[in-house]
């Protein structure tokens, strides 16, 4: 339990952020980012492998870029949800969900399942790992 609430902290920050880097994406103040990571936590879990499935074909064609457009639609849907954080069309929408997965990979990959952060002490490799 203590690893999914620091996940969602974790792309609460990378929302925040991607607001911050990009001029389409809008968030009003942490409160509308917390609860934008929790809804787009809920849609990328339910909603995502149908849109996925549903897209197999397109995806396959395009070589794999068209999960970028899923996950463009996936941000666009919350940004329609949660008043506070806006979206200003597609392009932005694909560069906001870009970013904002590879800044939560970047953070997420600190962390363990239980929580806690992990880095690898480059003097111990190979005696315990």
């Amino acid at each position: 339990m203590h690893g999914f609430i620091i996940r969602w902290l974790i792309l609460t920050v990378s929302i925040m952020i991607t607001a911050y880097l990009l001029d389409g994406i809008y968030v009003a103040d942490f409160p509308s980012a917390f609860w934008a990571a929790a809804l787009l936590g809920i849609l990328n879990a339910f909603f995502r492998p149908i849109l996925f499935v549903l897209t197999l074909p397109i995806t396959i064609l395009t070589l794999g870029l068209f999960t970028f457009i899923v996950n463009a639609i996936m941000l666009m849907m919350v940004s329609s949800m949660v008043s506070g954080f806006q979206v200003d069309g597609l392009w932005s929408a694909v560069w906001g969900s870009l970013f904002i997965s590879i800044v939560s990979w970047l953070l997420t990959s600190f962390i363990s399942e239980k929580g806690r952060v992990e880095y690898i002490d480059l003097k111990r490799v190979g005696k315990d790992r």
